[in-house]
């Protein structure tokens, strides 16, 4: 089978590939969680806490996707974290997409979308 020259590894997985991984990682920490368990949205892999979508992962682009408060995407936006979140063209203002593959960026922000659904969850009662 002729090759590209570029030639992959398992230890030396593509830009998406580990993406992806860092993904399942830091989600599978969260699962300790009872409440908090995989599903899909719109496709995408994600994790919900209480049914309710917290993170996903856009295999197109190899970004993290999280849902937090309206300000907190603006902030990300505005200082070039990340994207708005818009499949389709349609923009969810409570979700972004952070293309950058940064461990602890990634950790802080499913942290904080954790603590957004809980607080969310709270609200609703």
């Amino acid at each position: 089978m002729a090759g590209n020259g570029k030639g992959t590894s398992p230890s030396e997985p593509s830009d998406g590939d580990d993406a992806r991984d860092l993904y399942e990682e830091l989600t599978d920490d969260l699962l300790y969680d009872p409440a908090i368990g995989r599903a899909t949205m719109m496709g995408y892999p994600c994790v919900r806490l209480a049914g309710r979508f917290l993170a996903s992962y856009d295999d197109k682009t190899g970004s993290l996707v999280v849902k937090l408060p309206r300000e907190r995407v603006a902030e990300l936006v505005d200082n070039g974290h990340g994207d708005p979140f818009a499949p389709a063209g349609k923009v969810f203002r409570e979700w972004i997409s952070i293309p950058t593959i940064a461990p602890d960026l990634w950790r802080t922000l499913l942290t904080e979308a954790v603590d957004f659904a809980r607080k969310s969850l709270h609200d609703d009662r």
